[in-house]
């Protein structure tokens, strides 16, 4: 074990970076560009936030693997260096959408809000202790709740930070509960430790009620069924660039950090879900969630007519994906799950950047209209298309083939005969039908005719198009080389 203060300090220096940005945006905003235009706060807010986050991904990248550090409080291994990596680029994403997005009141302020999220968000990935990893995930979602009600001139944008504060402190005070049993029961807050008291003991029942507190609280986090309430008001009244920063590098960061805790401190209580009838522990609980929310999400988005709440719903399907990727992850390891809600990210930001930028122009609530946006902009309704394919699962495009590695994966947990097997039969059928809600979508974009008053051409600032052309990009060469990714793993 390396207690270093050099070291941890080099371990931590992506954060370090994202904070000193964030400080720099503030700064430079208030000595120097109070008296500029609205337009020139903005650009440079936006600016120097990219250039800290582009610093923090070169510091994470030249950090590298530094293993267990400061007595195994944070692990630099080969999965926080990728998903630091992840979750910096989706932050990239989510400041091009800005660009293109209505202007907001005080850029300064947003831009900061989100490198502080984003500085929580590459301490998940490399938290490896109790603490460190609940520190680090309020320290996130305290900064998404601002970022959900930012919009002060829309009630929607209120009610959306009211409803993600209170589902979100609750679910905060379970995982804090849940972490308090299993501090208590095994007498150890690192994770390695916490796995070997574990293996080494018995299933006691306040363990066992520490594990439902946690996954409740994982529940809500990730907006899975029946803990998603939150999700779909949240998606339709935060900005935006908000609604997109949480459908993207929350995930990723969310992902990375239950898959260490599961796997890496309470493994000995995962009990089988290869056979159906055996002893479970909890990744029985997990696959209830996960058909819970393929089921809820994929049926509840049929039925709304309103695109910020279909991709809330679809969020929520494709959470019921994810935690297939933690059931089998078992097996498979962590690639799978990354390359999936990487790739998803991806996607679900460069939709949402499209819709930042139809915003922009007039308002972009209902799928009616996104009618004529291929006439209108046949960059934007091109960028829709990849993005909305990729989160439907058509090939060659990478959301069928984080798809394909994930259902893979999971039927090697029992074959098709087990729970698992099952889990992944109804996860195919329901991407079926998942199809239907992605066409109707395109056949507005596509198909439909432009409503009068909105068949004038859409106006693309120059940063939002690079974002989106990069996004899309992005989704085809991942798709076309997955190995690039799972590769890493």
């Amino acid at each position: 074990m390396n207690y270093s203060y050099w070291i941890l300090a080099r371990a931590l220096l992506p954060e370090m970076t994202l904070v000193a940005g964030a400080l720099c945006v503030l700064g430079y905003d208030l000595l120097r560009a109070r008296h500029h235009t609205a337009a020139e706060r903005r650009s440079a807010a936006l600016w120097i936030g990219a250039t800290a986050v582009v610093a923090a991904l070169i510091d994470s990248i030249s950090v590298g693997r530094l293993g267990a550090v400061y007595g195994n409080t944070l692990a630099l291994d080969q999965l926080a260096v990728v998903a630091r990596a992840g979750v910096l680029g989706l932050t990239l994403l989510t400041l091009g959408v800005t660009a293109g997005a209505k202007n907001a009141r005080h850029p300064a302020e947003y831009v900061a809000i989100i490198l502080f999220a984003t500085s929580g968000f590459t301490l998940m990935c490399a938290a490896h202790q109790l603490l460190v990893a609940f520190v680090a995930l309020e320290l996130a979602s305290l900064s998404l709740y601002v970022l959900a009600g930012f919009d002060k001139d829309r009630r929607e944008s209120a009610e959306a930070a009211l409803k993600y504060f209170l589902f979100g402190g609750m679910a905060s005070a379970f995982l804090l509960f849940g972490f308090s049993l299993i501090y208590g029961t095994t007498g150890e807050l690192d994770l390695t430790r916490i796995a070997f008291a574990i293996m080494h003991g018995e299933m006691t029942p306040l363990l066992a009620i520490a594990l439902v507190m946690v996954i409740v609280a994982f529940g809500f986090k990730a907006a899975a069924a029946p803990f998603h309430l939150w999700a779909p008001d949240a998606y339709e009244g935060a900005p935006t660039p908000s609604a997109a920063f949480i459908a993207s590098a929350s995930k990723v960061a969310g992902f990375t950090l239950f898959f260490r805790l599961f796997w890496s401190g309470l493994s000995a209580t995962a009990g089988d879900v290869s056979v159906a009838g055996n002893a479970g522990g909890w990744l029985i609980l997990m696959a209830l969630l996960s058909g819970a929310s393929l089921l809820l999400g994929n049926l509840a988005a049929l039925a709304q007519t309103n695109v910020r709440r279909l991709l809330a719903y679809s969020a929520i399907a494709h959470t019921g994906v994810m935690l297939l990727g933690v059931i089998a992850a078992e097996i498979s390891g962590p690639g799978p799950l990354f390359y999936y809600v990487a790739t998803y990210g991806v996607a679900t930001a460069g939709a949402f950047g499209v819709i930042a930028v139809l915003e922009a122009n007039g308002g972009c609530q209902q799928i009616t209209d996104l009618a004529g946006l291929s006439r209108r902009s046949p960059l934007l309704a091109g960028c829709l298309l990849v993005f909305i394919l990729s989160l439907a699962g058509i090939p060659p495009l990478a959301g069928f083939f984080g798809k394909f590695y994930v259902f893979a994966a999971t039927l090697k947990v029992g074959g098709v005969a087990g729970p698992a097997g099952w889990l992944t039969m109804l996860a195919i059928a329901l991407s079926a039908l998942a199809l239907y809600y992605y066409l109707i979508v395109l056949k507005q974009a596509l198909v439909a005719a432009p409503a009068p008053e909105r068949s004038g051409r859409i106006r693309v600032p120059a940063a939002a198009a690079i974002t989106l052309v990069v996004a899309a990009g992005l989704v085809v060469f991942l798709g076309v080389f997955p190995s690039l990714v799972l590769g890493l793993f």
